[in-house]
C-alpha cells in the first residue's frame, strides 16, 4: 500500500545527490542544472549534512536575465536559494506527498535517526511510486556490460562490478572500496560526487570518460564509461563534459 511505503525507499540516496557549495555564483549553479538536468538542487555549507536551502533554476534565470551581458557581476547561489525543507527518512510517502502539495514544494531533503543527510526525495519519486515505473520505445535498449570498440578500448556498462574491470585490463585498484562494486561508483569516488556524462578520470594506468544523456524525467544520468589504458599513471579527475569551461 502506498501508505505504508515511507520516503527512504523511494529516495535519491545521499551518494547519487547532485548539490552545490553555497561560496558558488548564481551563474555557476546554472551551468549544473544544465549539466545534470536538475531544476532543483540543495545548496550545501561544510558538507553535504549542511544544507542550507535549494536553489531553482527558475529563480537563478530570473535573477541573472537582466544582468546576461554580465554574468560575472558577482551573484551568489546563497542570495538565490530558497529555504529547504526537511523530513525524516521514515516519514510514509503520502504524508511526505501531502506535505509536498500543500506547501507547495518539489522537493525534500531526508534525514535519518542521526540527524544526518540520508537523501531526498522529489515529487516525481512521489508520483513514479503511484504509477509504477514507465516503459516506452524511447526507453533505451539494455546496454551490453562489456563492448569492445578498438583494440584496448572499450565501452563498459556504468554498473560493472569493479573486479570485472580489474580483470577486463588486468590491474589492481588500488582504492578504499568498501562503499564501491561498480565502475560507476569508481568515478563518483574518484570525483568527490556523482559523475556528470561527459566526466573524466585518470588513475591506475587507466583513462576513464563518462557517457550518458538525460532519462525520461530529463535527469542527466550515467550509463556507460569509456575506458582505454593511459601511459600516465597520476590520478586526474575532471568533472565536466568536453568543451564546457572548467567552474573555479
Amino acid at each position: 500500500e502506498f501508505g505504508d511505503t515511507d520516503a527512504r525507499e523511494v529516495m535519491v540516496p545521499r551518494p547519487e545527490m547532485i548539490w552545490i557549495e553555497n561560496d558558488k555564483s548564481a551563474a555557476q549553479a546554472m551551468s549544473l542544472a544544465v549539466r545534470s538536468g536538475h531544476s532543483r538542487i540543495p545548496v550545501i555549507g561544510e558538507n553535504p549534512d549542511d544544507v542550507l536551502g535549494v536553489v531553482y533554476l527558475k529563480d537563478v534565470v530570473e535573477r541573472l536575465l537582466p544582468q546576461l551581458s554580465n554574468v560575472a557581476s558577482g551573484i551568489g547561489v546563497d542570495e538565490v536559494m530558497r529555504e529547504a525543507e526537511f523530513v525524516p527518512d521514515s516519514k510514509p510517502l503520502d504524508a511526505v506527498l501531502s506535505d509536498m502539495q500543500a506547501n507547495r514544494n518539489h522537493m525534500a531533503l531526508l534525514v535519518d535517526e542521526y540527524g544526518g543527510i540520508a537523501g531526498l526525495v522529489t515529487i516525481e519519486d512521489v508520483l513514479e511510486e503511484i504509477v509504477g515505473e514507465i516503459s516506452d520505445e524511447y526507453d533505451v535498449d539494455e546496454i551490453a556490460p562489456i563492448e569492445e570498440l578498438e583494440e584496448g578500448v572499450y565501452r563498459v556498462s556504468s554498473r560493472l562490478p569493479v573486479e570485472d574491470l580489474e580483470e577486463l585490463f588486468d590491474v589492481e585498484i588500488d582504492l578504499d572500496l568498501d562503499d564501491v562494486d561498480t565502475v560507476g561508483g569508481l568515478l563518483a569516488l574518484r570525483l568527490g560526487r556523482v559523475p556528470l556524462p561527459g566526466a573524466k578520470v585518470k588513475f591506475e594506468g587507466l583513462r576513464m570518460v563518462a557517457e550518458g544523456g538525460p532519462n525520461r524525467l530529463g535527469r542527466q544520468r550515467i550509463t556507460t564509461v569509456v575506458v582505454r589504458r593511459t601511459k600516465n599513471n597520476k590520478a586526474v579527475a575532471e568533472d565536466r563534459p568536453a568543451g564546457h569551461p572548467k567552474e573555479n
